[in-house]
């Protein structure tokens, strides 16, 4: 008898290996994300499937955003501005050649366009950005859209809510998307009172019989987008919760965020449409207003809205960052809640420190996501063989910013982690900035979070238990899935 289990058992592993072989391989993907995955389907036999059927089916193949005609979403007017007939961004000899071709990358890439006549606001306290958006909020005449990963009715939300309420109540167009994992926390009286009083409200890949049915459940909309009239955009790292102002169990809240005023509003105001439109199954005809008014500013900052998602083969935001880190001849200044990169990323930033430019990582002292951050400190160790320097943000805060700074010229604010997940698996949207003026103020207010930051050197990190080295190193075996 015993012989037969022993037989059985071999034949269902065997089974279960030659599965796992065949279903990491059905779709291409990295070879780190191959082995991350094969370790979980054959180190937990059949549980590993349950796991890999919610978290590990590839996006990209499935037609998610079924209207992406940029031409209907208020792009003709910028082409026509910013493009010439070969549809190359004009006036491109302004820029140094390392921009010149980023921008080019950035086009090609994602069809942003670059444009010149914006202004904008840096927000790095929580509590300064919700008053200013809520203040802009009501002052809204005709439509306010809203899209937000977390949103929830505490103390903190409950002001965003009044402020819609308010609007809808007076007339506007008021739409509200959240991401259905993280609002789950809204409630359904807060969303019937919104609705009530006329706000749309959609929910991206719906929270209907989540935990039972919703197969999309890795793959989550990151993005952070407020558009005002028209006028006014909103990009960034800061949610809407009492946690984002400094209210939560992580203490003093440390994020960046964008108030943009100018053309860019319109490839922000672009990117919430076609988002919606994904959640609301509707067509470009349900359009019957303007969406796309003429900025009433005159700016001076170049700038490109790049969204990027597992809906796309290629990773826009990425390769955004890696052309920083490959052109960076002077210093490179990171940001990051979750700094997990993947090879490619991992090695631009080694040779970029290896041949003598000044590399610079910022992480949170403390974790929000205990397995995520232990991996984030195996990558951080590594990365000091190299000359980076590491620097975990004030011991009594949370670092939450996701911003790359590169020699004064470039700079990208938005959603996306320097991580796997960003990169991949979530729908993120960043901002270029190509305005050395810009730049140059983020630039100063890292250096400002440096000075209240603990180095983390060799010795920092010697001193670390055995335990928390192991759980670092055993982390980072499934980075590529995190």
């Amino acid at each position: 008898m015993a012989d037969y289990l022993i037989w059985g058992l071999i034949i269902l592993l065997i089974i279960n290996t030659l599965a796992a072989i065949f279903t990491v391989f059905r779709e291409p993907r990295p070879v780190s994300t191959i082995w991350a995955w094969l370790l979980v389907l054959i180190l937990l036999p059949g549980f590993g499937f349950i796991i890999y059927y919610f978290v590990g089916r590839k996006l990209s193949s499935q037609n998610i955003f079924r209207i992406k005609n940029q031409e209907v979403y208020g792009m003709t007017g910028l082409k026509a501005k910013y493009l010439d007939s070969d549809q190359k961004h004009k006036e491109m000899a302004k820029f140094p050649k390392e921009v010149q071709k980023m921008i080019r990358l950035l086009y090609n890439s994602d069809h942003s366009i670059r444009t010149d006549n914006n202004q904008v606001q840096i927000f790095t306290d929580g509590q300064e950005k919700i008053d200013q958006l809520v203040k802009d909020i009501y002052a809204a005449k005709d439509s306010v859209h809203v899209q937000y990963y977390i949103l929830t009715d505490d103390e903190t939300g409950i002001k965003l809510v009044d402020a819609l309420v308010d609007r809808a109540e007076a007339g506007l167009e008021v739409k509200l998307l959240t991401d259905a994992i993280g609002s789950r926390l809204l409630s359904k009286k807060s969303i019937r009172r919104m609705q009530a009083a006329g706000v749309q409200f959609e929910s991206f890949f719906s929270k209907s019989l989540l935990l039972i049915v919703n197969f999309r459940l890795n793959w989550r909309n990151h993005r952070k987008i407020v558009v005002i009239d028209g006028f006014i955009g909103y990009v960034g790292g800061f949610n809407i919760a009492d946690e984002y102002v400094g209210k939560g169990p992580l203490g003093l809240w440390r994020d960046t965020h964008l108030r943009i005023q100018g053309d860019a509003v319109k490839t922000l105001q672009s990117r919430f449409m076609i988002d919606w439109f994904a959640s609301k199954k509707a067509s470009p005809k349900d359009f019957d207003r303007e969406y796309f008014p003429e900025p009433q500013v005159e700016g001076t900052t170049p700038m490109q809205i790049v969204s990027s998602g597992p809906d796309e083969e290629s990773d826009q935001i990425k390769m955004g960052y890696l052309q920083m880190i490959h052109m960076a001849e002077k210093h490179i200044y990171i940001q990051s809640p979750y700094f997990i990169p993947d090879e490619a990323v991992f090695e631009a930033i080694q040779l970029a420190a290896t041949s003598g430019v000044e590399v610079h990582i910022m992480i949170p002292f403390k974790p929000d996501h205990p397995f995520v951050y232990r991996a984030s400190e195996y990558y951080a160790k590594q990365l000091l063989q190299n000359g980076v320097r590491i620097h975990k943000y004030r011991e009594d805060s949370f670092l939450h910013a996701k911003t790359i700074c590169v020699d004064g010229k470039v700079a990208s604010v938005g959603t996306a982690n320097f991580d796997i997940r960003s990169f991949a698996l979530n729908f993120e949207v960043n901002a270029f900035i190509y305005d050395e003026e810009v730049v140059g103020k983020l630039e100063a207010i890292f250096e400002e979070d440096m000075k209240v930051s603990i180095n983390a050197d060799k010795e920092h990190f010697a001193k670390q238990t055995l335990w928390k080295k192991f759980r670092q190193s055993f982390s980072r075996l499934f980075s590529p899935i995190l």
